[in-house]
């Protein structure tokens, strides 16, 4: 695989050089290049190299793109898995047990709790399994707390979920994948 001087694959480099053309001047530019080169990424992230190689072709400051990719959830700075479930943690989500739910899938995927056996609950979460088959995170809303709680499951949402609910999800993704 050859790659350029930025760390980049020439492939990906022709990729990201088409998607910055076919965007530029338009409005909400950066997000669309984000969002293309992330979707092409086995892994689902945007490596740093990727983020500096469009921040000197776009000629946006990097501190600007590096804020974007962390302002929005949907942007990855780490691989993620195969699959991936995604918890809300706002309020109403919060008060119908998400917490639960994030503490079931740690331990149903083997990802444990931190030291003290409690998750920060200010701390946004990002954990993908060994194996890279899964990913869990979290994020500060949803907005679809009439549904709260909130699970997105390989980009599904997934309304009124339960321990239970969870864990028939991760189990059904587990045999899919044998």
């Amino acid at each position: 695989m050859l790659t350029t001087p930025e760390g980049i694959t020439v492939g990906d480099r022709a990729f990201i050089d088409q998607v910055i053309a076919n965007r530029s001047g338009r409005p909400g530019a950066l997000l669309g290049i984000l969002e293309s080169v992330q979707d092409r990424n086995p892994h689902k992230y945007l490596p740093q190299e990727t983020l500096r190689y469009i921040a000197a072709k776009t000629e946006i400051p990097l501190a600007r793109i590096y804020s974007v990719a962390t302002f929005y959830s949907l942007f990855n700075l780490q691989p993620q898995g195969d699959n991936t479930i995604c918890i809300c943690r706002g309020t109403a989500c919060h008060t119908r047990g998400s917490r639960n739910l994030l503490q079931s899938a740690r331990l149903e995927l083997g990802l444990g709790l931190d030291d003290s056996g409690e998750t920060n609950e200010a701390d946004k979460i990002l954990l993908t399994t060994p194996d890279q088959k899964f990913t869990v995170r979290t994020v500060a809303c949803f907005g679809q707390c009439a549904l709260a709680p909130v699970v997105e499951v390989n980009q599904r949402i997934c309304g009124h979920v339960n321990e239970r609910t969870l864990q028939r999800e991760i189990q059904t993704i587990e045999r899919e994948s044998e």
